[in-house]
């Protein structure tokens, strides 16, 4: 048993003469800064009257620091125009170089100061440098514009009343009509070409977006002429040919010219009455535009 322990646990002379000086060795290492402080460190002493002529130096260069500062910052006030005041003016006023150019900036985009009190509204004038600037403050009376006010521009020509014929007008002479725009002059070309024309003056409410405030404003400015009306001919008369005919459905169309292909032509307006998915009031409205 002694001999097992011995052969894990026992070391050799050399070993433990190694562990000493190992130990001695941490040891110096951790007293060293003591050591060194004890007997080597010598603490640095300060004089106040070694320090005196740097400080007293060091005093002067703020005062003239702050002496250049208080001169470069102070204003110069003088009487001046707002408007188009060059950046180095406004410098001169106490501004900053950044908040002039940011008034150079507002006059760029158009603005323009016609009273004093426009300045005020600047962000870059606060109301304490308003009040220097206030008595300062010149803008020539002959160059303003009263406040507040502007030239009103009509977006059209003031419009005559006149007296158009919707049916023989191109878009440009039913602009003449008071009330009648680009966009509703196309509409009344495009449903008349597909109507073939009015036949009364009603039929402008049909047009999208006519409604019937604007159909009383334009009433009295219209005249239909009933003898301009291209009328279809239902003899004669392909599909293609009244398809765009607003009036009839499609299965409308087709039953009209089915029934003609198979009973022969019309002799009369009253021949439509015989297909039934045409009822009286469909055909007193296509009665006008149909020709035998």
């Amino acid at each position: 048993m002694n001999q097992k322990f011995k052969e894990y646990f026992g070391i050799s002379r050399q070993e433990y003469r190694g562990f000493i000086v190992l130990f001695i060795l941490l040891g110096l290492i951790y007293a060293a800064p003591y050591i060194y402080e004890r007997f080597f460190f010598k603490p640095l002493e300060i004089k106040i009257e070694n320090i005196k002529p740097a400080l007293s130096q060091i005093d002067s260069y703020k005062n003239i620091v702050d002496d250049n500062q208080e001169e470069f910052h102070k204003p110069v006030l003088f009487k001046f125009n707002p408007n188009h005041l060059p950046v180095e003016d406004w410098i001169k006023l106490g501004l900053s170089e950044k908040q002039a150019l940011s008034i150079k900036k507002y006059e760029a985009k158009g603005g323009k100061f016609y009273k004093k009190e426009d300045v005020k509204k600047m962000y870059a004038i606060s109301p304490v440098m308003y009040q220097r600037l206030e008595p300062y403050i010149d803008i020539p009376e002959n160059k303003t514009k009263p406040y507040n006010t502007y030239e009103k521009k009509e977006a059209h020509p003031k419009k005559t009343l006149v007296i158009v014929d919707v049916n023989n007008a191109d878009s440009l002479q039913l602009l003449n009509i008071k009330g009648i725009g680009p966009a509703f002059a196309s509409r009344i070309i495009k449903y008349r070409n597909r109507l073939g024309g009015f036949i009364r003056k009603e039929q402008l409410m049909e047009v999208y977006g006519l409604d019937s405030v604007k159909y009383a404003q334009i009433e009295n400015q219209i005249l239909i002429d009933k003898e301009k009306i291209t009328p279809i001919n239902i003899n004669t008369a392909e599909f293609a040919d009244i398809k765009r005919f607003p009036y009839l459905s499609y299965k409308q169309m087709n039953a009209i010219i089915a029934y003609r292909k198979q009973h022969g032509a019309y002799k009369s307006i009253t021949d439509l009455n015989k297909i039934h998915i045409l009822n009286p009031e469909i055909i007193s409205k296509i009665a006008p535009y149909i020709q035998l």
